[in-house]
């Protein structure tokens, strides 16, 4: 699978996901639905945007009880996202069931990945808050190796920890990236980022873009910008 720029469509609703994804006239890029359009959007969303031609990644990082979890990632499986994804945090057995209720009765699903530590956080944060007293990469790792181990398909991380994770698990192991700016670009919640270009010199297999394309004067013109970057 290739690299690729996966556009996070932070929205309110679907009538202004749509009218922004009407900017890029024929292309129909990678998007990404989080939960503040999901939550206002419905499940319908998903399949909406599929029949217009793009590929979903839904992200909603389900982090619960491994029963259930199991059945909404069922649930989910049948609204036709290209990925989806959970919280690493929630053990090697919750990502199991993940993976057992995201399986439809032919075999196929979408791609699972696992969130290791959000881009927001920082070291001390994880330090003092979470009482996490190791080292960024070493959590991330761990966290990834256990996804690994639960049969996922990749995580999402800092491309600053994309090389570490194929290193450790392999170059099939997906990493999506989210904490992408431009240079010069305004960082704005985000702590671990890097540009489209370092990115790709770090081994992110996708990136996962948001405001320096939404927010964009030209968000065709930003986009292209950043394929170029970065694929």
């Amino acid at each position: 699978m290739g690299k690729d720029v996966i556009i996070a469509c932070d929205f309110a609703g679907a009538e202004q996901t749509f009218a922004f994804l009407q900017r890029f006239g024929e292309r129909r890029p990678f998007v990404k639905i989080g939960m503040e359009l999901f939550y206002a959007a419905g499940p319908a969303i998903v399949p909406a945007l599929r029949e217009r031609g793009h590929r979903v990644f839904l992200d909603l990082k389900l982090h619960d009880i491994p029963n259930t979890v199991k059945k909404a990632m069922a649930v989910l499986s049948n609204l036709g996202a290209d990925m989806v994804n959970l919280h690493a945090a929630g053990t090697v057995e919750m990502m199991q069931a993940a993976i057992e209720g995201l399986t439809r009765p032919d075999g196929t699903r979408p791609l699972l990945i696992a969130v290791t530590q959000l881009t927001s956080t920082g070291e001390e944060q994880m330090r003092r808050q979470l009482l996490i007293d190791r080292p960024m990469e070493e959590v991330v790792l761990t966290y990834a190796a256990n996804a690994r181990a639960a049969g996922l398909d990749g995580v999402v991380c800092s491309p600053l920890e994309a090389g570490a994770v194929h290193a450790a698990l392999g170059p099939g192991f997906l990493t999506v990236t989210p904490g992408v700016r431009f240079a010069g670009g305004d960082v704005g919640d985000q702590r671990r980022v890097t540009t489209p270009e370092q990115a790709a010199a770090l081994g992110a297999d996708y990136i996962v873009v948001g405001r320096p394309i939404t927010a964009a004067e030209d968000p065709a013109a930003a986009y292209e910008r950043c394929v170029r970057e970065f694929v």
